[in-house]
């Protein structure tokens, strides 16, 4: 009977049309994601004159999606490898678009907060899955260009945010960016049609006749046979999926990877939440503090590519550690007085090298644990970092609303990006499912060459 290992035909396959579209897939919802995340810094100067609210209060309302989002992370991370990709990720775009489409009709703080934490849930949620799902599918030589490229629809959505921002705003008032992202509904059908299943489900339900078309699909060239056994380099993990996280030396690790992703977001949403709102205050119109949101997207799109380009080159773990440091160094030479032309330049070396940074870190995480509980660790990863996520936009608030000066933020922001870099310097690489599997890779072709 032929045995095929499901992975390792996903490691060597070569890239084809099949992994286009995954990869399509995948890049469009996280530009949507990536744009209900920014909307709200995007409008938040407006909400705050027509709801008269203080800073402190507008940062408590961004900060409710992103509570939400922490949840979505931990527990629709975790419900995927139960009950599948496609249909966890269906939901979280329901949830998403429904819910943030709805805070444009709001006219209070609470009514704004309660339907952006529910808008969170999916927000958070469909993060770890894409990040798993398109790991899980790309050839292993480009996995972290693929991820990387793929996570980089995350600042084209911001950047789709801040654009739409700036052309309507003004004129139409910030309901009008919260309404576009209720068109995304229309995919769900489409997703659930189109989008491949998670490879470690199909197998562990056996379903032959979905692996045998998805394989196919991976590998062309791949003759299966009718009785084929399909099986996959680890048998499911008996236990808790997060208990397994602090096993087999990764527990130490595991810990470095929620703070550098704590730090990663928090340096993210600190400024995408109060960028905006900040550079209005240093005297800029509305339409020039959007401009540089715009050149804080383009680099982190520039930065993720990058980035993810360096990773497949070097050791990703230090590209990071690089990554981070840089980002914390360029944020410091915000406090230091320079030409707007400048200005531009080091706001995108930012973008670059905080959320093409984060992005970086989301393949490195989808890397780092074992099939069976890859989405679990990057949607725990990605739920504990969001308590950075919530807690820079209040805390940045509350040092606007006690008029310190400016700077004082972009060194608040700068010094989590130095933690983030020392603590991602101390991950073990050596206990990684990547590099397990090179290494066991490197025994078996010993043993080959042996016996020859």
């Amino acid at each position: 009977m032929q045995t095929i290992n499901v992975h390792c035909v996903a490691d060597t396959a070569k890239f084809n049309g099949f992994h286009a579209k995954v990869l399509a897939w995948c890049f469009l919802i996280i530009i949507i994601d990536g744009y209900d995340i920014a909307i709200a810094g995007a409008a938040l100067p407006s909400i705050m004159t027509q709801m008269g609210v203080t800073a402190s209060t507008a940062g408590f309302m961004a900060s409710s999606a992103l509570f939400g989002m922490m949840f979505g992370a931990i527990f629709l991370g975790a419900l995927s490898d139960r009950i599948g990709r496609r249909w966890t990720i269906s939901i979280c775009v329901l949830f998403f678009s429904v819910f943030t489409a709805a805070a444009g009709l709001a006219t209070d703080p609470v009514t704004f907060s309660v339907l952006r934490f529910i808008a969170g849930l999916g927000i958070g949620g469909v993060m770890p899955n894409i990040v798993a799902q398109m790991t899980e599918y790309s050839p292993q030589k480009i996995r972290s260009f693929l991820t990387t490229a793929m996570f980089s629809g995350y600042a084209l959505g911001g950047l789709l945010a801040a654009l739409i921002g700036k052309q309507f705003i003004v004129t139409y008032g910030w309901q009008v960016v919260f309404f576009v992202a209720g068109v995304p509904l229309i995919l769900i059908p489409f997703i659930l049609k189109s989008m491949p299943e998670s490879l470690s489900l199909l197998v562990q339900r056996q379903n032959a006749d979905s692996l045998r078309e998805v394989v196919g699909k991976l590998a062309p060239e791949l003759e299966v046979s009718a009785n084929a056994r399909f099986v996959r380099p680890e048998q499911p993990i008996a236990g808790s999926s997060v208990s397994q996280l602090f096993r087999e030396g990764r527990g130490f690790s595991t810990v470095m990877f929620w703070i550098a992703f704590f730090m990663g977001l928090f340096m993210i949403y600190a400024l995408s939440t109060w960028l905006t709102k900040l550079m209005a205050m240093s005297g800029y119109s509305l339409g020039s503090a959007l401009s540089f949101v715009i050149a804080l997207n383009l680099g982190a799109v520039a930065g993720s590519v990058v980035g993810g380009w360096l990773a497949d080159r070097f050791h990703i773990k230090w590209v990071l550690v690089v990554m981070y440091a840089l980002g914390a160094v360029f944020l410091y030479m915000m406090t230091i007085p320079m030409s707007t032309e400048w200005l531009y330049f080091t706001i995108g070396l930012i973008g670059a090298c905080t959320t093409g940074a984060q992005i970086v870190a989301y393949a490195y995480s989808g890397q780092f644990y074992p099939l069976s509980i890859r989405s679990t660790g990057v949607g725990m990863a990605t739920g504990v970092g969001r308590l950075g996520a919530i807690v820079a936009p209040v805390l940045i608030g509350l040092i606007v609303t006690l008029e310190l000066p400016l700077q004082q933020n972009f060194m608040v922001i700068a010094a989590a990006g130095m933690i983030g870099a020392i603590a991602l310097s101390m991950i073990r690489h050596e206990c990684s499912a990547s590099s397990l599997q090179d290494a066991n890779g490197q025994v078996i072709k010993r043993k080959v060459q042996e016996r020859s």
